[in-house]
């Protein structure tokens, strides 16, 4: 038995044929896919408090169910107390499988859980196609335990797609499920 995440087969039988109709696409292959999942997450306080890399690092893993990876300082800034080599946040980038059981938490379970949720913002794209999005609290996430939870942080989410437009990863994301608010391109 071959397992097949919901959100892909609702791609692959449903997006797929309407971005297809839609952007008079020749060839299937033309549709737009999404590629990867990058979160990310800066712990500017790690300078005075070494452990609280390892909190978010903590934290990022459970949220993406994969391993997330310290970033370090790539140079040194004196105002901010910051050396070469500091850890100074992680990072984490899901594909294939993890990305689409991601997105299907986030859509179903995580966007609807934060505070007066009206959509997000469908201005966050970086007109090559891949789209951008802050969470500033990470107890959205049902995978968190409020009750170890010390500090409240936000994330940043890359979505990256193969599409050449905002259009077409509007369009794409949209199909998805993606909760935007304002017009309907």
């Amino acid at each position: 038995m071959n397992y097949i995440p919901r959100l892909r087969e609702k791609y692959e039988k449903e997006v797929v044929p309407a971005l297809q109709e839609q952007f008079q696409y020749a060839n299937h292959m033309e549709v737009p896919r999404l590629v990867k999942i990058c979160i990310n997450q800066g712990v500017g306080e790690a300078t005075q408090d070494k452990k609280l890399v390892d909190v978010a690092q903590g934290e990022l893993t459970m949220i993406a169910g994969q391993k997330a990876v310290i970033t370090k300082a790539k140079r040194s800034v004196s105002n901010f107390k910051l050396r070469e080599g500091m850890p100074i946040g992680v990072r984490v980038t899901l594909r294939k499988d993890r990305m689409w059981e991601f997105l299907d938490r986030l859509i179903n379970v995580s966007l609807p859980r934060v505070r007066d949720f009206r959509g997000i913002n469908d201005k966050s794209f970086d007109g090559r196609g891949n789209y951008s999005m802050g969470v500033t609290e990470q107890i959205i996430f049902p995978e968190i335990d409020l009750d170890k939870v010390s500090k409240i942080t936000g994330l940043d989410i890359t979505f990256v797609t193969t599409a050449k437009t905002d259009a077409e990863a509007f369009a794409l994301l949209k199909g998805l499920g993606m909760p935007f608010k304002g017009k309907n391109q």
